[in-house]
């Protein structure tokens, strides 16, 4: 089988990587160093311990496995976190990509996805955020998102990387067969905080603000199904592969849901009332973000096919029924 380095692929989204790239005819070999991926989720192909940070790791898995390709999710994404402690997400998420893009290029590998986010684009309230809106981070993790961009762009001018860069939204929901799902510690995500504070699980959850400019109050974020989103990942893979040059896609539905949206659609879901209290708006909340996602469309053929939210909850909540990974 043709060999793809997976990096992250013991988190969240790698893992369901590697399940869509399983079923593609690829064979995901997961590097992570468990930080906050969850060594239970490796399902799919071999598993390797290890950090980006460490070239000789690197190399050897390189030489080891020869893959041919590389696909990059591995990254702190704590927004909160990345405000008070930036030097973590500088070292992490852009030393840890150097070395990789570093370590690829001197292997031979030169196909390369990358895992980004719409937070390189900054604060644009109420605008459809398209591949060329202005970028201006306002924050570490948008930041070095942003940086790696860059150290890829050089990398294909100078030693012929090839890449897709990816820019996505919130990613909600799970595996339909309930293999890999969603879980993180601590939780910050909005849809499995719902489920827990449905499930008793947590205390009630806190909606911030109900006095945006919005039907019902609250804020609107563009949500993609995690399963359209790793085929958008494999569709990125086959365009490089079919020898077409570097691009950049978003990752989106081009339309969203407000948080009491979500409330509501997990309540007719699960069957039961979503405790909840309202609080005050948070520094930083935009009253509407969503992606402008015509070019995936357009040049990949990406179509977000499971990305509607009573979907997504009940996918989340089918995985959150099996349990959760321990570590």
């Amino acid at each position: 089988m043709r060999k793809i380095l997976v990096t992250g692929g013991a988190g969240y989204i790698g893992s369901h990587a590697c399940k869509a790239l399983r079923d593609a005819g690829w064979l995901p070999v997961t590097f992570d160093n468990l930080v906050t991926g969850w060594e239970e989720a490796v399902k799919f192909g071999p598993f390797i311990n290890g950090d980006l940070r460490d070239r000789d790791a690197l190399d050897r898995a390189f030489a080891e496995h020869q893959p041919q390709a590389v696909m990059h999710f591995a990254a702190l994404s704590q927004v909160g976190e990345a405000m008070q402690k930036p030097e973590l997400y500088w070292n992490n998420n852009v030393l840890g990509s150097l070395t990789l893009a570093q370590a690829a290029v001197d292997a031979g590998c030169k196909d390369f996805v990358f895992s980004s986010t719409c937070a390189t684009y900054g604060e644009h309230d109420n605008v459809v955020l398209d591949e060329n809106t202005p970028q201006h981070p306002l924050n570490a993790y948008g930041g070095s998102k942003r940086a790696v961009e860059d150290i890829l762009n050089d990398f294909g001018a100078a030693h012929g990387l090839r890449h897709v860069i990816f820019r996505y939204f919130n990613v909600a929901g799970a595996d339909p067969a309930a293999e890999v799902g969603e879980f993180h510690i601590p939780e910050t995500h909005l849809v499995p905080l719902v489920i827990q504070a449905a499930e008793g699980k947590r205390g009630a959850l806190t909606v911030f603000g109900t006095d945006y400019d919005t039907p019902d109050g609250t804020c609107i974020r563009d949500y993609v199904h995690v399963c359209d989103l790793v085929d958008a990942h494999v569709l990125g893979l086959n365009w490089l592969r079919d020898g077409k040059g570097s691009r950049v896609f978003n990752l989106g539905t081009g339309s969203g849901f407000s948080v009491m949206d979500v409330i509501n659609a997990a309540e007719g879901v699960m069957g039961c009332p979503v405790p909840h209290e309202i609080g005050e708006r948070r520094a930083g909340d935009c009253t509407r973000l969503v992606s402008g996602s015509v070019r995936a469309r357009d040049e990949l053929g990406w179509m977000p096919e499971r990305s509607d939210m009573t979907q997504m909850i009940a996918d989340a909540w089918r995985w959150h029924q099996t349990g959760h990974y321990t570590k």
